[in-house]
């Protein structure tokens, strides 16, 4: 006698769309941009109101939850206590500061509240370098910083065309989330760019990694030939031209499994070790300037649409009006892998 419980219906996950790069969800949403902080932005006695917003994003990307494999359920996570198990309600937890191992310094979230900076809500530029000298290991996230509502326009303009005539970089700081940042300041098109920075205690040494790499003697011979190489890959950064191939994997494997089809593991190329690397050289070489031969100049590169567009043509296509509509009134279930 079978004393195996029965699992519970699995829903099936073939859902009216399809997954689309750039739209995790499958649904293309538009959502008024919302400013992370706002407030004011002074260059000595010129002052204007001004916001910023997050110039990039990760919720575009793939992102998993963790199920249990038994029901298809998502799992719950608890905050319990570390010795009895039991557990803690929010209200009861407080942070903790670990000196030694195991013996913690508790802070209470009035004592955090006395030291936080208080926000001026105003950044205040406090120099002018060259964007060469900011080294980039500092550089934290960029955002978009704009003037905030119809007034203050010309001040802003002021303050940005400024930066960009003198060729500069505008050093200030801000306060975000009760923490004082270091930002740097920079002109595009209508608008500011302005990129947080670490301090320096942030920062490890180069020192701690590079003291064990071998003092190597390079060759001419070698050092022509790896130029050679670089000038025939020479070119403009273009992020247009890259891919993110494991995105557009993971969006592959997604939409086979929603359509119910076998998915078969791919051969990974074998790795070649290389000896002598001369030959290496010589061979890249040969190697870039076939294609460079074949390649039409005039040709232009592809550039990707808005949310990736192209990907997603190649991955599914579009589905007729037709078998849209009838999806759509399809019930969502589960579908085991």
């Amino acid at each position: 006698m079978n004393l195996r419980p029965e699992r519970p219906a699995r829903r099936n996950c073939h859902l009216p769309f399809v997954l689309t790069p750039g739209h995790p969800n499958g649904v293309l949403r538009n959502m008024a941009p919302r400013a992370n902080w706002k407030g004011f932005l002074r260059l000595s006695l010129v002052t204007c109101p001004v916001a910023l917003y997050p110039a990039t994003s990760e919720s575009e990307k793939i992102s998993f939850n963790q199920l249990n494999r038994e029901t298809g359920h998502r799992i719950k996570y608890l905050k319990v206590d570390a010795d009895t198990g039991d557990e803690v309600q929010n209200e009861d937890i407080v942070k903790g500061y670990e000196f030694e191992k195991g013996q913690y310094i508790e802070v209470s979230k009035e004592e955090l509240e006395e030291i936080a900076l208080e926000s001026t809500r105003t950044i205040e530029i406090d120099e002018f370098v060259d964007k060469a000298d900011i080294d980039p290991r500092y550089l934290i996230r960029p955002y978009y910083v704009r003037p905030d509502g119809k007034v203050g326009h010309d001040a802003f303009a002021v303050i940005r065309e400024t930066i960009r005539e003198m060729d500069k970089v505008a050093v200030g700081r801000v306060v975000l989330t009760n923490r004082e940042h270091i930002v740097a300041l920079e002109a595009m098109d209508k608008g500011l760019v302005g990129t947080l920075l670490r301090y320096p205690y942030e920062v490890r040494s180069e020192q701690e990694y590079f003291d064990e790499i071998q003092d190597v003697k390079v060759t001419k011979d070698m050092l022509d030939l790896a130029k050679h190489i670089v000038n025939q890959k020479a070119g403009r950064f273009e992020p247009e031209k890259f891919e993110d191939h494991y995105e557009t994997a993971l969006i592959h494997l997604i939409n086979r499994k929603r359509a119910g089809k076998p998915i078969t593991p791919k051969e990974r190329p074998a790795s070649t070790n290389v000896v002598d690397l001369m030959e290496a050289l010589r061979r890249s070489v040969g190697k870039e300037a076939a294609p460079a031969k074949a390649a039409n100049p005039a040709k232009k590169p592809r550039k990707a649409a808005a949310g990736q567009k192209e990907m997603l043509m190649s991955i599914e296509g579009k589905k007729p009006a037709k078998e849209a509509a009838a999806k759509k009134s399809a019930k969502p279930q589960r579908k085991s892998a």
